[in-house]
């Protein structure tokens, strides 16, 4: 790397941590709080709002029945944090719902889980930036008509945080994450003081419109439908509750108490906002459609607000900065709840490329310890998403949270065959006890989410669910081509199979384009390998050119012959592939060696003017059996200061125990 591109990075990522530093990066409750929880404490910031919006298409009537929703979205949040609570005392290795499926119920399963749950962490950042540039948009005009530039920065400013390593990200986060949860509940609990103690009528700026109804009078099961499909955009609330078992070894000691007790404390506050948020929103009769045009007695020009927004504008009236406060610390909650994806999806990229099923460029650290390869790849996804459905939450939401309903079933049916396995051979009575509450627990679990899991699938396939459900198929499907990969070229290298037979004789060829320095190097180290036979070869392109060469190389002291090979359409790469072939056709126990002249370069640039012949030669060369390449670098000029650069280390060699050094304007080294 240059000096200008590892200042740059330097600049950006920071200082490289030591292996031996990773301890050094673990996070208290305090930190992992607002790092792994954000994305379930943001969603009350849009899943209330999908609520209202859904229930509209039967008309404001039908509003009655969002705090029941509420309650039902409520109960099953409470379920799934208790069962989750199980899985993070049970394996604490980060593996989550991953590990827990494989291990109780066999590969595919747990396959069909890492799939699921890598979409899901793909559409948790384009939902939460997406729902970001809505709120903002309420009060920033631009950022509504640019909602996908907005997304795309967001997206690559979150990517930057997340590259300098995790408990950096979770400091810069803790603010805004815990400024959002108290400004939600000072404008939760001053607007029912309001509205409940001092008897104040609070109204919404859209509480006296009207909403046209798709369907106005709907009865028995076209009803139960809208219900369950008003259920099924609620419990969009409960994504992110994985993340911390996912991230259990991202705590301090005790890491799974530490981690259950962060679970606890997050199902407490998601829990209370958003019953709280549904119960204001009821009582300032809030109206709100998918478009302005449904709503009846709006201006022509009004600009539907989010939820979120109108909740703060009626609450803080006559103090617009607690309204503005509001809007900016749910923008940066949503933003940051992208955060918990971005700490979920490289772990879990990491485990699978550990189990052949990913790149395993997937499981190697960066230099801040950051899975940074996982964290490109997840960012690149989301922001893919953003610009086909256009940031908009509505759109994208239909296809978020099927992945983390089928990985919360495989998880709770894992968990309670683990319990049953080891009650079969536990004699204690207290941990028999214990274990069976724990499998109560999961059975409740699983029965609840197998419940949600049918419903989202029935309200939400047509409506853009498949594309998500499609997507994790694809994904499955690649991961099991990888691991047939892996596991083929594993089978292929075993080291049994090596038959140890050596080659009869070697059979060296340099290639020659000019009798200049990098020729003679090569010429010599050739040489110096003492093959049993060595010749130099030219390809015939130029007429004039070859003769010149020829009667240069018979003046020269070079004793080793030079063969021509004729090129009649001006090619050098089929030429020099024939020629090597006849060779090994003639003998075939022979090695023969190719020996390539190449100029090294210190500019990008100059790459390009140079070794394109060797490049192509070489990626042919490598695939005839019975063949070794070698390049013979002619270092010209310009490469010094890449010379000079090489003093510096390389990526990654900071963790892999290399000093860090950086080269000072003198040129000496600074230690």
């Amino acid at each position: 790397m240059s000096k200008l591109t590892t200042a740059a990075k330097r600049m950006l990522l920071g200082k490289p941590f030591r292996s031996d530093s990773l301890g050094h990066t673990l996070l208290p409750k305090r930190i992992a709080l607002p790092v792994f929880a954000s994305d379930a404490m943001s969603s009350v910031a849009y899943a209330p709002e999908e609520i209202f919006l859904t229930l509209s298409v039967a008309g404001i009537s039908a509003y009655m029945y969002a705090p029941w929703v509420g309650l039902a979205v409520v109960a099953v949040m409470m379920v799934v944090v208790a069962s989750y609570r199980q899985n993070v005392h049970a394996y604490p290795s980060g593996g989550g719902d991953y590990e827990v499926a494989t291990t109780n119920l066999g590969p595919t399963a747990g396959l069909t889980v890492g799939s699921a749950l890598l979409v899901d962490y793909v559409l948790t950042v384009a939902v939460s930036i997406s729902s970001a540039a809505s709120n903002i948009g309420s009060a920033i005009p631009f950022v509504a008509t640019h909602k996908v530039l907005f997304a795309v920065v967001a997206i690559a400013l979150l990517t930057a945080v997340n590259l300098r390593g995790v408990r950096e990200s979770g400091k810069a986060f803790a603010v805004p994450v815990y400024a959002f949860i108290v400004g939600m509940f000072v404008m939760l609990g001053w607007g029912l003081f309001q509205v409940y103690v001092l008897g104040e009528t609070l109204h919404a700026e859209s509480a006296g419109f009207g909403v046209k109804a798709e369907e106005e009078h709907l009865y028995g099961l076209a009803f139960a439908f809208l219900i369950a499909r008003t259920f099924s955009s609620g419990c969009a609330a409960l994504t992110g509750v994985e993340a911390i078992s996912n991230g259990v070894p991202a705590f301090r000691k005790p890491k799974s108490r530490n981690a259950a007790t962060t679970l606890l404390l997050l199902g407490v506050i998601a829990v209370a906002l958003l019953m709280g948020i549904i119960i204001l929103a009821q009582k300032l009769g809030i109206v709100y459609a998918h478009n302005t045009d449904d709503l009846i007695g709006a201006p022509a020009d009004y600009h539907q607000k989010t939820l979120i927004a109108q909740l703060a504008e009626s609450v803080f009236h006559g103090f617009p900065i607690g309204f503005f406060f509001i809007l900016t610390v749910t923008a940066l909650i949503l933003v940051l709840a992208a955060n918990t994806a971005f700490n979920g999806f490289p772990v879990l990229g990491s485990i699978l490329a550990q189990d052949r099923y990913l790149p395993r460029q997937l499981h190697t650290r960066g230099d801040r310890l950051a899975f940074s390869n996982g964290i490109l790849f997840l960012s690149g996804a989301a922001i893919a998403f953003v610009v086909v459905f256009g940031a908009e939450v509505t759109k994208l939401i239909q296809l978020y949270i099927v992945g983390v309903f089928v990985s919360f079933v495989l998880s709770q049916t894992g968990m309670l065959r683990h319990w049953t396995r080891l009650l079969r051979t536990e004699t204690d009575p207290a941990h028999r006890a214990r274990m069976k509450r724990s499998r109560v627990i999961n059975a409740i679990g699983l029965t609840m989410t197998a419940t949600v899991l049918v419903i989202v699938l029935i309200t939400k396939f047509f409506a853009g669910a498949w594309i998500a459900i499609l997507t994790m198929v694809a994904i499955f499907v690649v991961m099991k081509m990888i691991r047939r990969h892996y596991d083929s070229v594993s089978r292929e290298l075993d080291e049994h199979e090596w038959d140890g037979v050596l080659p009869s004789r070697t059979h060296s060829i340099v290639l020659v384009s000019k009798l200049h320095l990098p020729t003679r190097r090569a010429l010599a180290y050739a040489r110096a390998t003492r093959p049993d036979t060595l010749e130099a070869v030219t390809v015939n392109v130029d007429e004039a050119d070859t003769r010149a060469l020829v009667r240069e190389w018979e003046r020269s002291d070079i004793t080793v012959p030079l063969k021509v090979v004729e090129s009649p359409y001006r090619e050098i790469t089929k030429p020099v592939l024939d020629y090597v072939k006849r060779v090994r056709k003639d003998a075939p126990r022979d090695v023969v060696t190719v020996f390539i002249p190449e100029y090294v370069v210190g500019h990008w640039w100059e790459q390009v003017l140079h070794n394109q012949s060797a490049l192509r030669l070489k990626g042919r060369l490598l695939f005839e059996p019975g063949v070794m390449v070698t390049s013979v670098p002619w270092q010209l000029s310009s490469s010094t200061r890449a010379r000079q650069a090489g003093d510096i280390n390389a990526p990654g060699s900071v963790r892999r125990g290399y000093e860090d050094r950086t080269m000072n304007t003198s040129g000496s080294r600074d230690e």
